[in-house]
């Protein structure tokens, strides 16, 4: 398989992906990370940070932009911006990843209420193809929808769509 070659393939697995706390709230639209890649060891945990937390937050966030600037920063921070223009400045010089990612969940990420309410409605929306009023359904059955078969309890199905009468050797000749 090819996505489990590289360097810690296991940044790409689906179920690595999903297993981030942090959902932003819906105000967050843009999110930077200034970090330096080489050296001082202050900068450490941005850098795991980056590595391992970063492709979680975008598959969790498909509508946040995510932007590193490399070595352009004598100190580690991040910068979230909202759609009302204003920005919040996180200090991350010194932290480990889990700090930094604990510390974004706590200040801009949903909390865990929200994110099960949301899945609760997300599972009951009502889908038009679901039938069957003992479930909780609108229809009983499919042949409520216009342009279905009715049911062949209630008007019968002609003699040829019928499987049984197919499939046992009778044609139209007879």
């Amino acid at each position: 398989m090819v996505f489990m070659k590289g360097i810690s393939p296991i940044r790409r697995t689906t179920k690595y992906l999903n297993s981030t706390p942090l959902v932003f709230k819906p105000r967050v639209k843009v999110m930077t990370v200034n970090f330096n890649d080489q050296g001082e060891q202050h900068h450490e945990g941005a850098r795991d940070f980056v590595f391992w937390n970063l492709p979680q937050i975008q598959y969790k966030n498909p509508d946040v932009q995510i932007v590193t600037f490399k070595n352009m920063t004598p100190s580690p921070f991040i910068t979230c911006l909202l759609e009302d223009t204003s920005k919040v400045y996180f200090d991350v010089d010194s932290q480990t990843n889990k700090e930094i990612v604990d510390r974004l969940v706590k200040t801009l990420g949903k909390t865990k209420q929200v994110l099960e309410q949301e899945a609760i409605e997300s599972e009951a929306k009502s889908n038009p193809a679901n039938f069957c009023r003992r479930l909780g359904f609108d229809r009983h059955c499919i042949c409520e929808m216009p342009g279905q078969v009715p049911c062949p309890s209630i008007v019968p199905v002609p003699r040829h769509w019928r499987g049984k009468w197919w499939n046992s050797g009778h044609r139209w000749e007879e």
